[in-house]
């Protein structure tokens, strides 16, 4: 019987799935810390890693609790073998990141361009070394069929990005970052990622009680964003229907707009 404990924890705003990306280097500018545990010597466990500008974290999934042989990638149409990707749905789930380091004050180790969720239960860390690392000519197996495919930019419209900074600014919704890491990759609608369909050439994106209207634009590779409204009934609005996620107050602010 083995016994692995972790030697810290994560610490960062993204708490949902859905809210990060499936890889490190595709969500930019998105910052966390790696808090490692006092009492544990580990101070002098983390001497001379300060020249290192990556490392390898390794990690649980802490919200997964069932593995899949198959799985169904972000990139792509087809189930794959659970071992072929990087999916969560692992039998140990185990997940390695390369993320990119800023600095080291004492247990604390500050990370950019993360995939790592709030709570997240670490058990590992090691430097990226390029002479051992780096194999830019290795063969990418079923990925070279599928092709690189290149990320999304996503755009607000007026109106939508003023509806935006009011949830923000007033009601701490992050909406914006949630969506993102969903939109920029694949803004489609497929299994579990929320998305669907609409008239008129449109789609929308579900994230919690919100619903967010936009349009794919293919030539340019830009998603534009249109509008912000609540994924509530009228019944749910008008406190006919009981609120189970207690932000009525919120969503009936934002329909003052």
């Amino acid at each position: 019987m083995y016994e692995i404990k972790p030697i810290g924890f994560f610490e960062a705003i993204e708490e949902e799935k859905y809210a990060v990306s499936r890889q490190p280097a595709v969500l930019k500018g998105n910052r966390g810390k790696i808090v490692l545990n006092p009492g544990c010597n580990f101070e002098q466990a983390l001497s001379d890693l300060d020249g290192f500008d990556r490392i390898f974290v390794i990690y649980r999934f802490s919200k997964n609790h069932a593995w899949k042989p198959k799985v169904l990638p972000t990139r792509g149409d087809k189930k794959r073998g659970v071992f072929a990707t990087r999916s969560p749905h692992r039998p140990n789930f185990l997940g390695l990141s390369c993320l990119q380091l800023i600095d080291i004050q004492g247990l604390t180790l500050n990370v950019i361009n993360h995939d790592l969720l709030n709570g997240t239960p670490i058990f590992d860390i090691k430097p990226y070394i390029v002479y051992a690392d780096c194999f830019p000519d290795a063969k990418q197996g079923w990925l070279e069929e599928v092709g690189n495919e290149p990320l999304f930019a996503v755009k607000w419209l007026r109106e939508a990005q003023e509806q935006r900074d009011f949830l923000e600014m007033k009601w701490k919704v992050l909406l914006a970052s949630n969506i993102y890491p969903r939109l920029s990759v694949h803004p489609f609608p497929k299994k579990q990622n929320r998305i669907k369909a609409l008239e008129n050439g449109f789609y929308e994106i579900a994230y919690k009680t919100w619903r967010v209207r936009y349009a794919v634009d293919l030539q340019a590779q830009e998603v534009i964003v249109h509008e912000i409204y609540s994924g509530y009934d009228a019944e749910t609005l008008a406190g006919e229907r009981a609120c189970p996620y207690n932000d009525l107050e919120c969503h009936l602010d934002f329909n003052m707009l």
